[in-house]
């Protein structure tokens, strides 16, 4: 397990019981009750530091590399009902971007997300989760095919940004977003979003047009990162956390904008320390949130969306 730097108090403690149940174990001794203290000193500091993240935190534990990734989230939802469907038809397979075919229950989904690597290798195969033109074009492929067969789409966000390169420039990276942006709007079956990581710029909005839209408790989703609108406002990435506070990025702020539906509440200690109740806690959302929405016509489906877009950033004095 690697620990972030607001991490350090609980690894300590963690140590400390490890080396606890050593002592026992290999001196045959009692050190259940000298365990029982560790153990409640760790639940109160893991407690007392979560409950109080900052949002430079949050966008620190929604990198974390142990953190579960899009494929993570689809096969421990749909296990083998999952058959991914690859490229684009013009251009190429992007493996920044995967799709396909699954099952929750008897209900199909189509599910569309970004995906990263766990290692440099696969980070390189994966391009670090920043999908090219060709990506978007495949998830609109997908959508389509989800609408032609009435099947809902579910989209996973996590992604640092669409790729930035000059020959993703070439080949109409902007024209494919917002190409995305706009058949989501009017696409006639249900589409659930949901923010598992990092939810950056257009690269996340280029799939992120949903009826309903969720963040994961440690997430972020806006126009760009802490790091680089520090960069640009002050010449420095020293000044990160406050661009982090500034950006309004956590799923609290969000929500209290009404840019987002809901938070999906995340096991203590983010994500990557109960993979199985993040899990859970997904799949619970999208059901619930498809519960919603599969009674509706489609014109009042894709009217409601319409509307949920049209009225943010409206305001009165």
């Amino acid at each position: 397990m690697e620990y972030l730097d607001f991490e350090m108090p609980i690894k300590e403690l963690e140590q400390q019981l490890i080396k606890c149940h050593e002592i026992g174990t290999d001196n045959e001794v009692d050190v259940s009750a000298t365990c029982k203290k560790i153990e409640k000193k760790l639940e109160k500091a893991k407690k007392e530091i979560y409950k109080n993240l900052s949002p430079l935190q949050r966008v620190q534990l929604s990198r974390h590399p142990n953190r579960p990734y899009t494929l993570d989230y689809i096969k421990a939802i749909c296990g083998d009902t999952f058959m991914e469907l690859h490229g684009d038809r013009n251009v190429k397979d992007d493996k920044a971007m995967i799709g396909g075919l699954g099952k929750i229950g008897d209900q199909s989904f189509m599910f569309i997300g970004q995906q990263k690597g766990y290692n440099t290798k696969t980070r390189q195969y994966r391009n670090f989760g920043m999908a090219n033109p060709e990506g978007y074009r495949k998830a609109l492929r997908l959508m389509r095919m989800a609408e032609k067969f009435n099947i809902p789409v579910v989209t996973l966000l996590d992604t640092p940004g669409a790729y930035p390169g000059l020959e993703a420039e070439e080949r109409g990276q902007g024209e494919a977003i917002a190409r995305n942006i706009l058949e989501m709007t009017r696409l006639k079956t249900p589409i659930i979003t949901v923010v598992i990581g990092e939810g950056a710029s257009g690269g996340a909005l280029g799939i992120g047009v949903g009826d309903r839209v969720y963040m994961m408790e440690n997430t972020w989703y806006t126009v760009i990162s802490p790091e680089s609108c520090s960069s640009i406002l002050w010449r420095s990435w020293e000044y990160k956390e406050q661009a982090a506070a500034a950006l309004k990025l956590t799923g609290t702020d969000m929500k209290k904008l009404n840019l987002i539906d809901g938070i999906i509440k995340e096991p203590l200690g983010g994500a990557h320390y109960d993979r199985e109740g993040a899990f859970l806690a997904v799949q619970e959302q999208i059901t619930t949130a498809f519960d919603e929405l599969k009674d509706l016509t489609t014109e009042d489906l894709v009217a409601q969306r319409m509307l949920k877009y049209s009225e943010m950033g409206v305001y009165k004095d």
